[in-house]
């Protein structure tokens, strides 16, 4: 029992030797097998990782190749580009060469005739001298005068004929003039009439004439339209008959005018005698009506605010602010309330109130003289001013109103600000505020549609438009052309009052930090 208990476990164990030495032989067959697969798929691995560097090396250098390609194609475009201009400058200054050449030659064959015809014309007058002599030696031989003598009758006889056709020619001036002179006189007096106001952009133009009955229209239009016609040159206003009933329209940018030819109208519609004398006669009565009621008014306007000594012409124009609007306020009317404003504001602040109102009333001065159309009314008043001898601190405030000069006084803040408190009052004007902020976006709009644009600004009523520009992208040239673009295209393409001062910003700032 015992014995083959040994054997069974002998044989067990050679088994198990067996099993475990088959075992390990099939282990490393199967890890030699494996390891060759392994180095085979390695291989193959590699293999392509060879092929794919290769393929992308060749890529890289077709790529390389076809930049290298194009920079060496356009540099020698460039060099042929060069080449050719070089050849056409070349070729130009030769072509210069030549017709300079040709000019110096010229010149030269010039100058050569010019010696030949001038030694001919020395030997001519040469020639001319002599026989000159020659005669005048004749001429004393047979008058047995010397030329001494000749010469003195003749300067005598000379001198009388010339005072006879001095005398006549002074004459006939004298006679032309008289003339001439009522002619001149009436043509200068017209166009002194016909000057049109300056700032009517917005400004009513038209007055309409109620009349009675549409029976009166034929009356005022007359016989074959004489009656109409005659009251047009008379008043130089444009008189609008239409189909509108019982109304008749009178067209003209200056008030004064309008008024003359309603009151005028009024007045021949009335009396009912309608013919082109009695037109003429009752305009020239109303016109000189205007024009004393444009004085009275003006005289009564500066009693009324204390001032006194004014020029008489500066009282003229005051008067004629009655007949003046800005944005449908009455100049005038405006005029006096910044001149009490100035008033009460000046005496608020330990100043001169006379000196004050006085500046406040010629503020807008400039709107009313019909002259110097391209600058501003502030500029025109200031100029008024000066040419009046009004002290320089109220010519000062006139010009400086609207930012137009630079203000160098105290009075002229004052006016500033008064003027701005009688326009911003509401119901003070009737421009429409809709239309207004729509002009300034476009402004602001039209600036920033140029490149290099950042912002824009519209101030100071609209006119002054402030363009920031971004310094990287316009130089200072380029920056000074852009203003001059944008005013030419807000010229030709809006509508507003007065001028528009274009102010391109460019500006470049360094900014470093001490730490």
């Amino acid at each position: 029992m015992g014995t083959s208990t040994v054997t069974i476990v002998i044989i067990a164990i050679v088994a198990a030797a067996a099993a475990a030495f088959l075992s390990t032989l099939i282990t490393t067959k199967t890890l030699k097998r494996r390891r060759e697969q392994m180095l085979k798929e390695a291989e193959n691995e590699g293999e392509m990782i060879k092929k794919e560097k290769i393929l992308q090396a060749k890529e890289r250098y077709i790529q390389l190749k076809a930049e290298h390609d194009k920079l060496v194609n356009e540099r020698n475009n460039k060099l042929s580009q060069a080449e050719q201009r070089l050849k056409q400058q070349e070729a130009g200054l030769q072509k210069k060469e030549e017709q300079l050449t040709r000019a110096t030659e010229e010149t030269q064959n010039a100058k050569r005739k010019f010696e030949l015809q001038s030694e001919a014309i020395e030997k001519r007058r040469e020639e001319f001298d002599k026989l000159q002599k020659e005669q005048i030696q004749r001429l004393e031989q047979v008058s047995n005068m010397t030329s001494e003598e000749a010469k003195n009758i003749l300067i005598e006889m000379m001198k009388s004929e010339a005072q006879s056709e001095a005398t006549t020619y002074i004459n006939d001036i004298i006679d032309d003039a008289k003339m001439t002179a009522n002619k001149e006189a009436k043509r200068i007096v017209i166009n002194t009439i016909q000057r049109v106001a300056t700032e009517t952009a917005i400004e009513n133009s038209v007055t309409v004439f109620n009349i009675d009955s549409d029976e009166v229209k034929g009356r005022i239009i007359g016989r074959e339209g004489r009656n109409i016609r005659a009251l047009e040159a008379a008043t130089g206003v444009e008189i609008v008959v239409d189909d509108t009933p019982e109304a008749i329209i009178l067209s003209a940018f200056d008030p004064v005018r309008r008024e003359i030819a309603r009151l005028a109208l009024h007045q021949l519609v009335t009396d009912g005698r309608i013919h082109p004398a009695r037109i003429e006669e009752v305009v020239a009565k109303v016109r000189k009506q205007i024009e004393e009621e444009i004085v009275e008014v003006g005289k009564r306007t500066a009693i009324d605010l204390g001032i006194h000594a004014l020029h008489p012409e500066l009282i003229r124009l005051i008067g004629k602010m009655k007949y003046r609007s800005s944005y449908g306020q009455n100049l005038l009317q405006h005029s006096r309330e910044v001149a009490n404003l100035c008033g009460v504001m000046a005496a608020e602040l330990g100043l001169n109130p006379k000196l004050a109102r006085r500046a406040g009333l010629l503020h807008d001065i400039g709107k009313v003289p019909d002259d110097e159309p391209e600058l501003p009314h502030a500029i025109i008043g200031m100029k008024f001013a000066e040419k009046y001898k009004e002290k320089p601190e109220i010519c000062n405030a006139i010009g400086a109103h609207h930012d137009e000069v630079e203000m160098t006084s105290l009075i002229a803040p004052i006016v500033q600000v008064c003027d701005a408190i009688s326009g911003a009052r509401p119901g003070a004007r009737r421009e429409v505020v809709e239309s207004y902020i729509k002009r300034l976006k476009e402004m602001e709009e039209l600036a920033l549609s140029y490149p290099g644009v950042l912002k824009t600004y519209a101030i100071q009523a609209g006119r002054e438009l402030r363009v920031i520009v971004g310094s990287e992208k316009l130089s200072d040239a380029e920056a000074d052309i852009l203003s001059h673009d944008i005013a030419k295209k807000i010229q030709d393409e809006m509508t507003y009052p007065g001028q528009v001062k274009i102010t391109v910003i460019r500006e470049t700032r360094s900014i470093s930090y001490a730490k």
